[in-house]
């Protein structure tokens, strides 16, 4: 069983780079955003909690995330394994997640973390805002504090793995399938 953890700042190409992993390795991909935006644009309990934290850039309590991945996890068990793209995000929920993943008899394979300059990572969230009209990356200043926040609190996660020996640092500038190969070169 393979179970990767990817993480980035905003814009760093995790969810591109996630669904092609989950297809060659045939995992079950969980991403915290799409299912986030999922549940706010079907005004279930959970997006009416979450809609604010995200339009604001910051991030959705931890608690809400980690009972959310459980969830999917619990209903995924028999899989080839998982792909999680944006989660953790924190380093208690990477510990939640370590817990977890120990009730399941399972671990992290690996921890990928896609290393993107700021400067790129705008120009990409403003991309992606004019192609898919997302509006969590239309703003400006949402997006500044989307990538202070990931400083802030989702970095110190690239720590954590890199002291378990779990971690693999991926450039992530250049074309989609270069950055792909190497992903798959640092798993292998």
């Amino acid at each position: 069983m393979k179970n990767i953890v990817f993480f980035g700042a905003p814009g760093a190409g995790k969810g591109t780079q996630a669904k092609k992993l989950a297809e060659k390795y045939s995992l079950i991909h969980i991403s915290t955003g799409d299912v986030l935006r999922s549940e706010v644009n079907n005004q279930t309990d959970l997006g009416k909690k979450a809609q604010q934290y995200m339009q604001d850039g910051n991030l959705v309590p931890d608690d809400l995330i980690i009972s959310m991945v459980e969830k999917i996890i619990a209903a995924n068990i028999d899989g080839q394994g998982f792909i999680l793209d944006g989660f953790p995000r924190t380093t208690p929920q990477a510990e939640a997640l370590d817990k977890m993943f120990e009730k399941y008899n399972i671990s992290i394979s690996d921890a990928l973390f896609l290393d993107v300059p700021k400067d790129e990572l705008v120009k990409r969230l403003q991309k992606r805002a004019e192609i898919e009209g997302r509006d969590d990356d239309k703003d400006l200043s949402v997006i500044e504090n989307r990538i202070n926040v990931y400083n802030q609190k989702t970095a110190p996660v690239i720590d954590y793995y890199f002291e378990q020996g779990k971690l693999k640092k991926i450039q992530g500038l250049g074309d989609i399938s270069e950055i792909f190969q190497s992903i798959i070169k640092s798993i292998s």
